[in-house]
């Protein structure tokens, strides 16, 4: 078992706790030893120990103490060590309860458990070692290694001593935990030189009885101080390299040495920071060794002197002096600079005319800068030199653009040099064209084609002339010369693009007016004078299949006339009159046939296919009638075909007279209509229909609208739209007689909107001549006549504008750079052509614009002569500093000039530049020297330098300063040194062979860190100038302090925390000390007191950095902190300690124990809840959270868990249990902790439910239907119920009962009955479906438990057809005598409706299905039966051998099985006349007498109706023309506006071939003059005049729009524009 100890933890007890008893012990008593007698202590008696099961209980703890139930006294049971169970914790004591039983009493005993002096104190180690700097001051501390004694109080640890006490004391400090802190103290300096080596010993003794103590040997060993510097083996150092040697090149070495061992004697080499281009360029290792890092030029520098440094790690230093020669090498390429240059010239130049001149500059000395310059062979031009340095590139012959036009000239500078190094520039020059190459077209002519009826603006064909020359010479331009074509000038027929070629049609071409026409295209170039060259271009029309047939004769006119008279003697193919057409197509288009389309009797004529001849094919007989009409439709042979159709009148007639006789009296014999009176209904129908619907419409809109206005116009005026009729005249023979009709509508705000009217673009008016037939004909009309905006004809076009605006911006950006202008006092030689020489001299730093001189005058030269030359200033690829003024003729400052960037330390300084002048070529060359002012301070390359300096410097000691450097020369330049305060340092200065002094420092006064740690001092350089300028640099001396400062740590005391069971090699926390000391004094080691042995094989750290790792393993419940002593010592044996607490935390590594205390096996399912089931302890060994327990069950099952007190559970009901839902529960306790990850642990119970009769029997079903045939077997079984119950046993056993109940007044019971044990339903009686379909009814089930339970059910019984009834015949009605049903005339055609035999069968589905047979006829063969409706229809014609009496029997048969059937009697009477039948059937009794004012009344009515509609429609178009005038005062108020759509027309009475009109209406919304839309004036109005002589007949065609759909003008027509 585990450890049983938990120090003073509260333990909170049962209720049913009595007390609680604590007693004293020593430890180390002896097995079987008595404590105390517990039963006396508690005031048990010795009988309730044994009855109750007395026992102890530790959890899962050692039991140290164990129970005498026969004595009542507690034993020791195992050996009690106090160290090993409580280490230093006090008061130590075992915590454990006594449990009895019967019932259940629990008690809490506490045992105290006293020390005794068993242990002496002890040291880790046997032996010490120190190593102390010689330098160590008076009172420094060494920590020494603390004793361990595990006794506690009076026998723990007392006192220390320390012996010899010659150098060292001891000294012990106390701490917060108890502890003694033991430090040794140095009490007198040490002397390497007397005594390197020192032995102590370190006692402890206790105060326990008898005294124990314990001994540790310690060792000392005298380290060695730095007090000597560096010293250089020599004061200068000399060395020589070549220039552009490669990086890391070794050029010498140099040495020091320091007379002082260890990191004292350690010497580090440093190149001088004053000197910032040196150390870009050479550096030095810590050997000695000057090594090359950088680029070295001849021509920057041609030697360096370099200060170079030595110091010790004390800060002591020595310095020295290296000069190294730089040997020059031919590595600089020459230079081609381009004075000026042509880029191009006309092929037609003399020779030696100049293109270029260039200057060649080669920066290496002797024969590396001599140059020589050749170009490349085979072209014709040469080099001439003018002077030295400077070139000219001439031509040498005669140039040819047309064999040449570019030279790529490659021009090569090569120096004298070894080896030789060369430079190239590649010049291009372009040969300028002289225009003459005229253009030449591609081919000599050109032929194109193109298709008539193309869109004008078509490109045709492309044509292409192309010029030899170049540029603006050879750019083509094409040019359509003046012709033309049949009168008409060539341009109106097709335009030429100048830039492409490219010839498109002016025009749409039709190839009937002309098929080819020819002109010519001229192409000119863009020289100076132009020249060109002409094509000839011929364009061939292509025909189009765009004309139909015209037919010449017979000529067609208004009237349908007798053409041609055949006579009745004509015999077969007699020709009757030749249809003559013409097509103005071409080709196979113009192929025309001829088809004979309609004709009065197809087998009289025909007509030829190619010659349009109409001739008889049969002879004409006397039957044939007179008057004939023949359609003949002419075709043409294109694709897609076109066509025309001619009505030719034929008379077939002997004379004259009989053909007149028969064409008038056929216009005014007109048959009577026998269906008069069917007609008058029909039409009485329709216009009751349309006026009934014209009221409903118009009421609905009217409220429509005033429900509208109340909201939108606030007004309560009515608005009547009208829309006007549109006429089509029907009386023509046009072909094509239908009226397209476009619609736009917009709103009744559409005036209001933002939109422009604008006037009318067209109008179409319709006028009919009056000496017309009755063709209107439509013509263009300029102008509106009414384009007033608010006219009730006007059309509204909207316009629509977008304004684009772009906005166009450029920018500019130059960007010029140009590389430095000076080439330090180069000697530049003047062209041959230099007139002379000048030079200016200017003191630097002068602004922007200053006149450095007036160049025209001192050169002699005019200003015009510098405009007209071009003149400019030529500074090569340098900057250009100085511009020139050629209006002024002066040199003025262009850009700010420094002396010191510009020439650095060289004087005198100087700018050389050449003004150049050209048409002739002139060079002048110009010096300006630059003065120096004193505009620089002297200044040093670092803002502060810093020293470290041991405090043991001896006096004497140098260290070198930094120069400062001052850009100014001469008397502005530098001139001397100051250094501020003068306490301990003086300034020494050393003139060295370069000019430049040497700077140092002297140390002429001790230092003492401990007085003053920083110095600070301030070097002041000054130059001479005026104003007198000065620069300073900051110096920091840091003194370093000898080894006199032990390691100090951070904190005194340190808190860590680490969860138990970390993996090894876990960071703990990490201990920091500093030490004042630096370099090696400065660096400390860590280590773990070796005191305590346990806790060296737990932790161990890291002796350079601090940091304690865990190397042991961790138990929180072990021991939840450790407390260890941490030491630091640096090199010089100077030491600190602190102490580091580490914290345990607890993790959840341990399972909740669970103990079960008491269970019952059964319980009632009626239990009440929180019936106690089973209690429960719970305990986890964990802490906190880890140790906080909760637990829970299973889910889904009736218990709960509950908590008495810590670690005690109860489990309980927690609702009413369901024996018929689990009989048996299995439940899962689970314990969990609060850890995370948390831990559980489990058990599981097992409980039997009993049961209770508490369920009602159940169906199966929350309701049944049943299916029963009728004609069924009373007694047959129908269906079966079930019904379960949950209970179990007798509580689950079901009767089935029937309930009362009624069906149609009849108890059920006499329908159906019920089996009480099995549920089978069985039928009493026999069912008929035709008296009950079905019937409902309701069972109960009840279970056998006391009291019993029940449950119903309903339960529905559906009856199924059976085919038991013959079909009835409802119609014809059967009587005892044989009527006459029907009459069938004897013109009855074949399908002819007779009558309708209708039957019906009582029986449902396809019982009721029912089919119509013909069993017997007088004559099968004029009758017969539609299958599936019944219906009779003759099969024939009737005929007059006919019977007049026609009996047919009709067998009428269902669809069911077996089948049933019914017979009728159809009598059916074949006759004209009702007196025919009478005569045949004499036995009929029902004469209807016939209405003969049934047409007179039909009349009327139609009248009366047709006369208010028209009424009604005259009253709202009047409303309307009211509204409208109402409308222009109006105007601009809320009030809705009436717009007009008139009526489109088409005349229909001409006998042109096109006689279509074509009509676009726009319609707007009614809000649309709201929108954004912009009005136009009226478009096109249409107004229509007729003769009133004219007797063509106007009807109403189709609208797609209602009358009533728009609240604007009645007579306004809006078109979308």
């Amino acid at each position: 078992m585990r450890r049983q100890v938990l120090f003073f933890i509260s333990i909170f007890s049962l209720g049913s706790v009595l007390g609680q008893v604590s007693y004293s012990i020593p430890e180390e008593m002896a097995k079987g030893s008595v404590i105390g007698n517990i039963a006396r202590d508690l005031g048990l008696d010795v009988k309730r120990l044994t009855s109750g099961k007395a026992r102890v209980y530790t959890g899962d703890s050692a039991e140290y103490i164990d129970l005498s139930r026969e004595r009542g006294v507690l034993l020791v049971k195992e050996r009690i060590d106090r160290e090993a169970l409580c280490r230093q914790t006090t008061p130590c004591a075992l915590h454990l309860q006594i449990i009895l039983e019967n019932p259940m009493e629990l008690f809490r005993i506490t045992v105290e458990i006293t020390d005794i002096n068993d242990n002496s104190p002890s040291f880790k180690n046997d032996e010490k070692r120190f190593e102390i700097s010689e330098s160590a001051v008076v009172g420094s501390k060494f920590v020494l290694e603390r004793a361990v004694d595990a006794d506690i109080g009076v026998n723990g640890l007392k006192n220390y001593s320390l012996k010899p006490t010659d150098n060292f004391v001891l000294k012990i400090q106390s701490q917060a935990d108890g502890h003694k802190k033991v430090e040794m103290v140095l009490h007198k300096p040490l002397d390497r030189e007397k005594e390197e080596q020192i032995s102590l010993l370190l006692t402890a003794v206790d105060g326990g009885e008898p005294q124990m103590s314990g001994t540790v040997k310690i060792y000392v060993t005298v380290l060695d101080a730095n007090d000597n510097a560096p010293v250089f083996t020599q004061s200068v150092y000399k060395a020589a390299i070549a220039e552009n040697s490669q990086k890391g090149t070794t050029l010498t070495t140099v040495s020091a040495s320091d007379a002082d061992k260890g990191t004292n004697g350690d010497v580090s080499y440093s190149v001088s920071t004053t000197m910032d281009s040196v150390s870009d360029v050479f550096t030095i290792n810590e050997y000695g060794e000057l090594i090359l890092v950088g680029e070295i030029d001849f021509e920057k520098a041609r030697y360096y002197q370099i200060d170079i440094e030595a110091k010790d790690s004390g800060g002591l230093s020595d310095s020295s002096k290296i000069v190294v020669d730089v040997i020059d090498i031919n590595d600089n390429k020459p230079v081609i600079g381009i004075l000026s240059k042509s880029d191009s010239i006309p092929e037609d130049s003399p020779q030696n005319t100049v293109i270029v001149m260039f200057s060649v500059l080669d920066p290496d000395s002797s024969n590396s800068g001599q140059v020589n310059c050749k170009i490349n062979g085979n072209i014709p031009f040469a080099i001439t030199t003018s002077s030295n340095d400077f070139y000219s590139l001439v031509t040498d012959s005669d140039l040819d653009r047309e064999r040449n036009s570019q030279y790529n000239i490659t021009v090569t500078c090569s120096d004298e040099g070894v080896p030789s190094l060369s430079s190239s520039v590649t010049l291009t020059l372009q040969i300028s064209d002289v225009n003459d190459n005229a253009p030449v077209f591609e081919r000599s002519s050109y032929e194109a084609y193109i298709v008539e009826n193309n869109t004008p603006g078509l490109s045709i064909f492309t044509v292409k002339a192309r010029d030899a020359d170049w540029n603006q010479n050879a750019r083509v331009s094409y040019i359509l010369e003046d012709s033309s074509v049949n009168g008409v000038p060539v341009s109106s027929y097709v335009s030429v693009s100048a830039d492409s070629g490219v010839i498109h049609a002016v025009r749409s071409f039709d190839y009937e007016q002309i098929k080819d026409f020819q002109f010519r295209v001229k192409a000119q170039d863009g020289g100076s004078p132009p020249l060109s060259s002409n094509v000839s271009v011929k364009v061939m029309i292509q025909d189009q299949n765009d004309n139909p047939p015209q037919v010449l004769y017979p000529v067609q006119t208004g009237g349908s006339l007798v053409a041609e008279m055949v006579p009745r003697s004509a015999d077969v193919g007699y020709l009757v009159t030749k249809v003559v057409a013409v097509d103005v197509d071409s080709g196979q288009n113009a192929w025309l046939s001829y088809k004979l389309q309609k004709a009065t009797d197809r087998a009289l004529f025909e007509v030829g296919l190619q010659n349009g001849e109409i001739r008889t094919i049969r002879q004409v007989t006397d039957k044939d009638a007179v008057k004939q009409r023949l359609t003949v439709i002419v075709e043409d042979n294109g694709q897609p075909s076109r066509s025309a159709t001619v009505i030719v009148n034929v008379a077939v007639a002997d004379s004259f007279p009989e053909v007149l006789s028969e064409f008038t009296d056929s216009t005014h014999d007109k048959e009577y209509n026998d269906n008069l009176t069917f007609y008058l209904v029909l039409a009485l129908a329709v216009v009751s229909f349309l006026f009934i619907t014209c009221l409903v419409v118009i009421i609905s809109v009217k409220i429509y609208r005033w429900r509208q206005s109340r909201i939108l116009y606030h007004s309560s005026l009515p608005v009547i739209p009208y829309y006007p009729p549109r006429y089509s005249d029907t009386l023509g023979t046009g072909t094509l007689q239908h009226v397209y009709n476009y619609e736009v509508c917009r709103t009744t705000d559409s005036r209001k909107s933002d939109c422009k009217f604008g006037r009318a673009g067209s109008q179409n008016v319709l006028i009919m001549d009056p000496s017309s037939t009755g063709t209107m004909q439509r013509i263009q009309s300029e102008k509106s006549i009414l384009d007033e905006p608010d006219s009730p004809l006007e059309v509204s076009f909207m316009e629509c504008q977008v304004l684009h605006y772009t906005s166009y911006g450029s920018e500019t950006t130059s960007n010029r750079t140009m590389r430095r202008q000076v080439l330090l006092f180069l000697s530049v030689l003047c062209l041959s052509s230099a007139l002379g020489q000048v030079s200016y001299s200017i003191p630097e730093e002068m602004a922007k614009g200053s006149v450095v001189g007036n160049i025209a005058h001192d050169l002699g030269i005019d200003l015009k002569r510098l405009k007209s030359g071009k003149a400019r200033v030529y500074t090569g690829s340098s900057v250009e500093y100085i511009g020139l003024n050629k209006e002024r003729g002066v040199l003025l400052i262009q850009e700010r000039i420094d002396r010191e960037a510009l020439c650095g330390e060289t004087t005198p300084c100087a700018l050389h530049f050449q003004l150049i002048l050209e048409n002739p070529m002139e060079l002048f060359r110009v010096t300006v020297e630059v003065t120096d002012i004193n505009d620089n301070t002297p200044s040093f390359t670092n803002t502060e330098k810093r020293f470290e300096i041991s405090e043991s410097a001896v006096i004497g000691s140098k260290f070198i300063l930094e120069k400062a450097i001052d850009s100014d020369i001469g008397i502005n330049g530098l001139q001397k040194y100051s250094l501020t305060p003068t306490d301990n340092f003086v300034l020494k200065l050393e003139n060295q062979a370069d000019g430049s002094k040497k700077v140092e420092m002297i140390l002429q006064k001790p230092l003492d860190r401990e007085k003053q740690e920083y110095i600070s001092l301030l070097l002041t350089a000054i130059d001479g100038g005026e104003p007198q300028l000065s620069g300073t640099m900051q110096i920091f001396v840091n003194v370093l302090d000898v080894n006199d400062n032990a390691p100090t740590f951070a904190k005194p005391l340190y808190r860590a925390k680490i969860l138990e069971n970390s993996s090894k090699g876990t960071s703990v926390t990490t201990v920091s000390a500093s030490d004042k000391d630096i370099g090696s004094n400065g660096e400390v080691s860590y280590l773990i007191s070796t005191s305590k042995r346990l806790l060296s094989e737990l932790f161990k750290i890291n002796s350079k950095t601090g940091e304690i790792i865990l190397v042991g393993e961790i138990d929180y419940e072990k021991a939840n902190t450790y407390q260890m002593d941490i030491e630091v010592v640096d090199k010089g044996g100077l030491s600190d300690s602190t102490k580091v607490v580490v914290d345990v935390i607890d993790i959840n590594d341990n399972n909740p124990y669970i103990n079960v205390v008491s269970k019952s096996e059964s319980i009632l399912e009626d239990s009440p809840s929180n019936t106690v089931i089973a209690m429960l302890s719970v305990n986890d060994p964990d802490s906190e959270n880890n140790g906080k327990v909760e637990c829970d069950i299973d889910d889904n099952i009736p218990f709960k868990i509950q908590t008495t007190l810590n670690g005690f559970y109860t489990l309980v009901t927690d609702v009413a249990l369901d024996r018929e839902i689990a009989s048996q529960y299995n439940i899962t306790v689970t314990c969990s902790d609060e850890g995370v990850p948390s831990l559980s642990s489990s058990v599981t119970l097992t409980l039997q439910i009993s049961d209770v009769n508490d369920n009602a029997p159940v169906f199966e079903r929350s309701s049944y239907e049943a299916y029963i045939v009728e004609n069924n077997t009373p007694g047959l079984s129908i269906f079966t119920v079930k019904a379960r119950d949950a209970d179990w046993n007798q509580n689950a056993r079901v009767s089935y009962i029937l309930e009362d109940s009624s069906v149609n007044g009849v108890p059920v019971s006499s329908y159906v009955s019920v089996s009480a044990d099995s549920g089978v339903i069985h039928a009493v009686r026999s069912f008929d479906y035709e008296q009950i379909k079905d019937f409902q009814f309701r069972v109960k089930a009840q279970d056998g438990g006391s009291p019993p339970l029940s449950s119903n059910v309903s339960v529905k019984v559906m009856i199924q057809d059976q085919n038991d009834n013959p079909p009835q015949v409802l119609y014809p009605v059967q009587t005892g005598g044989s009527l006459v049903a029907e009459m069938v005339p004897r013109s009855a055609d074949v399908g002819y409706l007779v009558t309708k035999v209708v039957a019906v069968d009582v029986d449902s589905g396809q019982n009721a299905w029912l089919s119509y047979k013909l069993q017997k006829a007088t004559d099968r063969a004029l009758f017969e039966v539609g299958l599936q409706n019944g219906e009779i229809r003759t099969i024939r014609q009737v005929t007059d051998k006919d019977a007049v009496k026609q009996r047919l029997t009709v067998i009428v048969e269902d669809n069911g099985q077996p089948s049933r059937s019914a017979t009728v009697i159809v009598n059916v009477a074949v006759a004209d006349s009702f007196p025919e039948v009478l005569s045949e059937f004499t036995d009929s009794t029902h004469d209807k007498e016939y209405n003969d004012n049934l047409t007179f009344y039909l009349v009327l009515a139609l009248a009366v109706v047709s006369f208010l509609f028209i009424t009604c429609l005259v009253v709202i178009i009047s409303v309307k023309i009211y509204r409208w005038r109402q409308s222009r005062i109006l105007y601009h108020s809320s009030l809705p506006v009436i717009p007009y759509y008139p009526p489109r027309y088409s005349d229909t009475l001409g006998t042109g071939t096109l006689q279509h009109v074509y009509n676009y209406e726009v319609c707007r919304t009614t809000d649309s003059r709201k929108s954004d839309c912009k009005f136009g004036r009226a478009g096109s109005q249409n107004v229509l005049i007729m003769d009133p002589s004219s007797t063509g007949t106007m009807q109403r065609i189709q609208s797609e729009k209602s009358i009533l759909d728009e609240p604007d003008s009645p007579l306004e027509v809006s078109h979308l524009g």
